[in-house]
């Protein structure tokens, strides 16, 4: 594992994705701002500077973000509380809900596929949360046979491939465009703030940038709670 000293450049891990766009103004206002070649949509480079000399982020997939953090390649990151649930790493810390990147991670399956699953004791479920998948519905007491997928999942109960999927739903418009409904809610989801545990107790820079991000999530919801 990779502990930082002062005199270390401390590396901030982002997620390609949806959740981007909304983190970079919760980053800037913690201190967080990436070079200007980071929003050069051509350029196809995963490290870049920032306007902190002893800062870089680097922008990788989002579970990536949660493995870079963990075993502290990357000292600090965002990513969603999908990601942190489904790995459920012990050196990972996730100090601040950002409350951007909301959506939900449900079951669904086709719309014509009336039959039901109450009495079913085996699902074959596509998805790319196998461990979360699991968890759910072994509380219900059937067991599951996971289909990993990293993508395309709305295709597999068409294809035969599982005849219900478990993926994030925002809007639910996708599921409905292809013939899909939602049938249960696993988990909603939120955007945190990461840090890694050790970078946490020696590097008192970490410690700084939870602060910060932590005064601007309470600062969001006070002018929330006045705006409401």
């Amino acid at each position: 594992m990779s502990i930082t000293s002062p005199e270390t450049p401390l590396t901030f891990a982002v997620p390609k994705g949806r959740i981007l766009e909304e983190a970079l103004p919760v980053m800037a206002r913690a201190g967080v701002v990436p070079e200007d070649a980071f929003h050069d949509k051509a350029n196809r480079s995963l490290s870049f500077g920032t306007t902190r000399a002893d800062m870089r982020l680097i922008r990788v997939r989002a579970f990536d973000v949660a493995t870079f953090v963990a075993h502290g390649a990357a000292q600090v990151g965002v990513v969603g509380s999908d990601v942190i649930e489904e790995f459920d790493y012990s050196d990972l810390y996730a100090p601040v809900d950002l409350d951007i990147g909301h959506c939900r991670l449900s079951v669904a399956r086709l719309a014509s596929d009336e039959d039901g699953f109450a009495s079913a004791s085996h699902l074959r479920i596509a998805t790319k949360y196998p461990n979360l998948t699991a968890r759910h519905f072994e509380r219900q007491g059937i067991q599951t046979e996971c289909v990993k997928l990293n993508g395309a999942m709305e295709l597999a109960p068409s294809l035969g491939l599982a005849r219900q999927i478990v993926d994030l739903v925002s809007t639910g418009r996708t599921l409905a465009q292809n013939g899909l409904v939602e049938t249960q809610r696993i988990l909603e989801i939120s955007a945190r703030l990461i840090v890694n545990r050790a970078a946490l107790k020696t590097d008192p820079r970490v410690a700084d940038l939870v602060a910060a991000f932590r005064a601007g999530a309470e600062a969001r919801a006070l002018n929330g709670a006045k705006a409401a």
